[in-house]
């Protein structure tokens, strides 16, 4: 018994310390990782990307977007979720774009052979650039 009052006042007696600012910078860089991570990991979720089917209908169709063309079509993107798109036609001179806005992909695509004569389906927005 006396065992267990000395173990009880030993409870007692310890204190509790706040964390240093150094501890709590560290605990959250651990977690959540560094600045260059969390950026880079921020700049991923914005990227435009390119499902496999639809890099196999651009292959196909000979659609080759430049730099240019894929920063309007990014930005096309933008302002369908601005407006609460979920899935999207993009048109973009001679071609078009079935997007899915929330994921930020690419579903398919086509040029102005394939875009004729078309029925376009599952899209709640367009965008016409």
């Amino acid at each position: 018994m006396d065992d267990y009052l000395k173990i009880q006042q030993s409870i007692n007696d310890v204190r509790i310390f706040p964390a240093s600012e150094s501890t709590k910078k560290q605990d959250a860089v651990a977690k959540n990782g560094t600045f260059g991570d969390i950026l880079k990991q921020k700049v991923e979720e914005n990227e435009l990307k390119i499902s496999q089917h639809a890099q196999m209908r651009m292959n196909m169709r000979n659609i080759n977007l430049t730099e240019e063309q894929k920063k309007m079509l990014s930005n096309a993107v933008d302002r369908a979720s601005q407006k609460g798109v979920k899935e999207s036609l993009v048109l973009m001179q001679d071609m078009a774009f079935v997007v899915s806005v929330k994921n930020r992909t690419v579903i398919t695509a086509m040029n102005g052979e394939s875009i004729k004569e078309n029925v376009f389906t599952n899209i709640d927005g367009a965008v016409i650039l």
